[in-house]
């Protein structure tokens, strides 16, 4: 029975810790720009789609990897210079429904790239599982969890120890003030926009030797990441890994134990009735204390 509970355990961490990566992202561009950036789960295809194809070029995985998150994170710049930046007078909703036309126009030109079929990487080690207890935990979940630590604790130090992090911070807590001190705004954004598409990348080339990948993953995988952030409160990092890891246990649980055909609606009950509770989030209201 526990080993049963492990291994349930095991998989909503993993899938959280993916959830987690892509919360962030959206925390970031929010941060920046109080735009939800609906365009998000796309960058967690390019990632690993990308990498997919830059193999089938003949390059090793760890170099495909990199291609692929140079991509992407060229690919967010643009979002953001040729969409965002050029409607920047226009309200919020429009600039969120111009993410959404920017999802839809990369999804389907990856589909006339790369198809419709689903697409699976190797395994990062050799070895495929171990076990712990009882329960058997795939080495890729390790990696999985492992590069979303380090990412998460690289992004601490950026914004805590950086100028460009300080920067970024105080655009979101002040977009006046900040300029007025030399900040510059738009190229914040966009670096906000980079490194949520680079996040994006990551957790797709991570996740795609367990989760598969093809042109339209990042449509469930992009809302769930929305799911997470806003479960911990949009604009607080913390809150999106809480929320992420939250939602992934949350998950793993009801399906191990009730049924896996409910394990998307969880999602959308958990985040209703968080909110329905704390309309901030879990971690919500730090950040309205704070702006």
């Amino acid at each position: 029975m526990f080993a049963e509970f492990l291994q349930y355990l095991f998989a909503g961490v993993t899938t959280g810790a993916i959830y987690a990566l892509v919360a962030l992202g959206f925390t970031l561009v929010y941060n920046a720009s109080h735009v939800i950036n609906f365009a998000q789960g796309e960058f967690i295809m390019i990632g690993g789609m990308a990498t997919l194809a830059f193999m089938a070029m003949g390059l090793p995985m760890p170099l495909a990897i990199a291609m692929a998150i140079l991509l992407a994170a060229v690919l967010g710049a643009l979002l953001h210079r040729l969409a965002i930046a050029t409607a920047r007078q226009a309200d919020v909703v429009t600039l969120i429904i111009i993410t959404i036309g920017a999802a839809i126009f990369l999804r389907g030109i990856a589909q006339v790239i790369w198809g419709k079929e689903y697409h699976a990487l190797p395994s990062f080690s050799e070895r495929a599982s171990i076990e712990v207890m009882g329960a058997v935990m795939y080495t890729q979940s390790l990696w999985v969890l492992g590069i979303a630590t380090v990412l998460v604790l690289v992004l601490a130090l950026f914004f805590k120890r950086t100028l460009l992090g300080k920067a970024i911070l105080a655009t979101c807590m002040n977009k006046q003030a900040a300029r007025l001190m030399g900040v510059r705004i738009q190229f914040v954004v966009m670096l906000a926009f980079t490194l949520a598409a680079i996040l994006g990348a990551v957790a797709g080339a991570v996740a795609a030797p367990i989760t598969l990948t093809s042109y339209d993953i990042g449509i469930m995988l992009g809302l769930k990441g929305f799911v997470a952030a806003a479960i911990g409160g949009l604009g607080s990092g913390v809150g999106a890994v809480v929320g992420g890891l939250l939602l992934g246990i949350a998950e793993a649980m009801t399906a191990g134990y009730i049924s896996s055909d409910y394990k998307d609606a969880v999602a959308f009950l958990l985040i209703l009735v968080i909110l329905l509770f704390m309309p901030r989030g879990l971690f919500g209201s730090r950040v309205a204390e704070r702006v």
